[in-house]
C-alpha cells in the first residue's frame, strides 16, 4: 500500500495557519485608525462650538425714537458700536453734513439711516417686511392709515408724485418725531420714514 508523504501536509498546514493570523494581525490597526478622525473632528467641532459664541442680537424694532437700539442723536461711533456689523455711510455733499446710511448692502435703498450733523436724525423704509409705529406698511391703503392713526393724520399732496399723498402722523410719546407715509396715485403706500424735524421734511433726503 502507497503512503502520502506527511512533510507537504504539514508545511501547508503550518502556511495557512500563518496567513491566517497575519490576517488577524493587520485587522486591528485598520480599525482603531478608522474611529481616530472621527473622534479628532467631534473634539474639534465641539471646541469650535464652545469657542465661537454667537453676537448678541441687535434691536430693529421700528419704533419713534429710533430703529430698534439705533436711538435719534447717537453719533457714527455709536452707530458702529451698536449695530455691530458693516455700516456703509455715504460721504456729504459739498457743504452738507448730511449722510445716507445703508444697513443692508444688499437692498440698500429699502432701509436707510439718514445722519445730520454726526447725529442720527431719520430712517427710511421701502419695503412691505418692516412695520411702521403703530401698524403701518407699505402695501396698505389710505384707509387704512387713517383708521390707524385716527385723530393724528394730516395730509398734503405729495411733491413729486401726481396724485399721491403723503399722510404725517405725529408721534404718540415724548419722543418729539413724526412719521410719514408716501402713497402713490392708487391710493397705497409706497415707502414710509420716521425721524425728527427738521429731517423728517427733507423730501429728497439729503439731495
Amino acid at each position: 500500500m502507497r503512503r502520502t508523504p506527511l512533510v507537504p501536509v504539514l508545511i501547508v498546514s503550518t502556511l495557512a495557519a500563518l496567513a491566517l493570523g497575519a490576517c488577524d494581525r493587520q485587522a486591528e490597526p485598520v480599525a482603531s485608525t478608522t474611529q481616530a478622525p472621527a473622534s479628532a473632528a467631534s473634539t474639534a467641532t465641539a471646541s469650535a462650538t464652545i469657542a465661537a459664541p454667537a453676537p448678541a442680537a441687535v434691536d430693529r424694532t421700528p419704533t419713534f425714537k429710533g430703529y430698534g437700539d439705533l436711538k435719534f442723536g447717537m453719533n457714527s461711533k455709536e452707530l458702529h458700536e451698536t449695530w455691530k456689523g458693516p455700516l456703509k455711510i455715504a460721504a456729504p455733499a459739498a457743504g452738507s453734513s448730511c449722510q445716507q446710511v445703508a444697513l443692508d448692502p444688499a437692498a440698500p435703498k429699502a432701509l436707510k439711516l439718514m445722519i445730520e450733523g454726526d447725529k442720527l436724525v431719520r430712517y427710511d423704509v421701502a419695503t412691505d417686511a418692516e412695520t411702521a409705529p403703530g401698524g403701518g406698511k407699505v402695501g396698505m391703503g389710505i384707509d387704512q392709515i387713517r383708521k390707524l392713526y385716527d385723530g393724528r393724520v394730516r395730509e398734503q399732496p405729495a411733491k413729486y408724485v401726481p396724485g399721491g399723498v403723503d399722510l404725517r402722523v405725529s408721534a404718540d410719546d415724548d419722543s418729539g418725531s413724526a412719521l410719514i407715509f408716501e402713497t402713490g396715485a392708487d391710493g397705497k403706500v409706497t415707502a414710509w420714514r420716521v425721524g425728527q424735524s427738521p429731517a423728517i421734511d427733507y423730501t429728497e433726503g439729503c439731495s
